[in-house]
């Protein structure tokens, strides 16, 4: 179930993170927890599927996973702290992240950052 107060703290473009994304994304952030060990993200690379199916990854949790897209495993109630352990086996950087997220390529979005730092 969702906060009572979810509509009022919404931010377009923004999923938030709340009880509910927590549950659908359980079986998602415990794969991503479960990158602290050198091993697992080895198993991972090794064969990404099966280790989707070891942690019973939805349809699709795993197509984003496939497609290497951050901000659907988000909506596919990925948390972001949780998913930054699978951005970095994929070798995204917070800077890809932030591409996704604004909908541009990564070298558009380092634009806009030095822009920024100018004004």
């Amino acid at each position: 179930m969702s906060h009572p107060d979810a509509t009022a703290r919404a931010i377009p473009g923004t999923v938030l993170f709340d009880g509910a994304q927590a549950m659908k994304g359980y079986a998602l952030n415990k794969m991503c927890y479960s990158f602290n060990d050198a091993a697992n993200r080895a198993a991972f690379l090794a064969d990404e599927e099966a280790y989707c199916a070891r942690f019973g990854l939805d349809d699709a949790q795993r197509q984003a996973v496939r497609q290497r897209d951050v901000l659907r495993m988000i909506a596919a109630g990925g948390n972001a702290y949780y998913l930054a352990k699978l951005a970095g086996i994929f070798g995204l950087d917070m800077q890809d992240i932030g591409a996704q997220q604004t909908g541009v390529s990564k070298a558009e979005f380092q634009a806009r950052l030095a822009a920024a730092a100018q004004s």
